[in-house]
């Protein structure tokens, strides 16, 4: 699996540390690459872009709180990304929603705590109930026409 990340300023230790622990995947890295402050949209908009691409198969994006990077991330055509606090909610990003980006606080998690997040999200399975098939169709509906 070819995992793409992408953090702001407030997440390059985190990220760095992320990428040690997750060398079982081939990674690609899309910055920022040093703690002096960046604006998040680009790095968040640039790794979207690559899921979209099928540049990579999965995108977990970083900030201090994991909220700018989700927005940014979400008004990308096709992204579901995901922000996530729990091991909980890393399971339903993969069962109800079939996220293909996940976005974390890298002041609220450790490399660690991510990485065990991303294991659970990756050994999940989109569930085959046709209830969250068709409240994904809806969404993508909603972007191609803003209508329900």
């Amino acid at each position: 699996m070819k995992i793409g990340l992408a953090n702001d300023h407030r997440a390059y230790k985190v990220k760095e540390e992320l990428k040690s622990l997750l060398d079982e995947y081939d990674i690609v890295d899309y910055g920022c690459f040093s703690s002096e402050m960046v604006d998040y949209p680009k790095y968040a908009l640039t790794l979207s872009n690559a899921v979209i691409n099928k540049e990579v198969d999965l995108g977990i994006v970083m900030c201090g709180t994991g909220i700018g990077v989700s927005i940014a991330c979400n008004k990308v055509k096709k992204i579901r990304c995901a922000k996530i606090d729990n091991k909980d909610e890393a399971k339903s990003a993969k069962e109800h929603n079939n996220a293909n980006v996940l976005a974390f606080s890298a002041q609220s998690h450790t490399a660690k705590e991510i990485k065990e997040m991303v294991d659970i999200f990756i050994n999940s399975t989109f569930l085959s109930d046709p209830r969250y098939k068709m409240r994904i169709e809806q969404v993508e509906k909603y972007e191609e026409t803003n209508e329900y």
